[in-house]
């Protein structure tokens, strides 16, 4: 039974040893409990006209566009 050397026996191994991608172990994903009424911030894309719509009316827009988006979730059901 052979038994790979620890160290490469050539400098060209060596060489392409050091740039040798490696892999990293990837950690677990951490799940935290949901507080109720936190907010998230989240990146959305929406048209430009929509956007200005909630604009219009100044400061507030992003709770406007929030409140829209629960009145649709709750008259779904």
């Amino acid at each position: 039974m052979a038994t790979t050397p620890r160290r490469p026996v050539s400098p060209m191994d060596a060489a392409e040893a050091l740039f040798k991608p490696t892999k990293k172990p990837v950690a677990p994903a951490v799940e935290r409990p949901a507080v109720p009424n936190t907010k998230e911030m989240v990146s959305l894309r929406l048209d430009s006209d929509v956007l200005a719509h909630f604009q219009e009316d100044g400061p507030g827009w992003q709770e406007r566009i929030n409140d829209t988006l629960r009145a649709a979730m709750l008259a779904k059901g």
